[in-house]
């Protein structure tokens, strides 16, 4: 599967972005998709994740409340709505996919290694 991030850019604090996942070559749903970023010098973070079913998300403590992941699997897009952005969530932003099933459609993995398909990503950067 090809992954494709669009959506990121320079705003100010307090703005919101909405950050997509186009795939290509195959149907979103035979994977858990997650959301990771990182900043120069950091390891790479998870920011959110949502199971193939859509049935469960988890979002990291940085975006909890914030944030909210959705999936359309009628475009084979996944998108990450961010709000009330702050300056330290400036990074750079990767779509990932995970095709391993842990034995319930509500199991997933939030470890960057798990995951085997990565987009390019896309720049978000939040001015104070």
């Amino acid at each position: 599967v090809q992954l494709v991030e669009s959506g990121g850019g320079l705003v100010q604090a307090g703005d919101s972005l909405r950050l997509s996942c186009a795939a290509s070559g195959r149907t979103l749903t035979q994977y858990n998709m997650g959301w990771f970023r990182q900043v120069p010098g950091k390891e790479r973070e998870c920011v959110a994740v949502i199971t193939r079913s859509g049935s469960r998300t988890y979002y990291g403590d940085s975006v909890k409340g914030r944030c909210t992941l959705s999936r359309d699997n009628a475009k084979n897009t996944v998108y990450l709505q961010m709000n009330s952005l702050k300056p330290e969530d400036t990074a750079v932003y990767y779509c990932a996919a995970d095709s391993t099933y842990y034995g319930s459609s509500d199991f997933y993995a939030t470890g960057r290694s798990y995951y085997e398909y990565w987009g390019q990503g896309t720049q978000v950067t939040v001015s104070s």
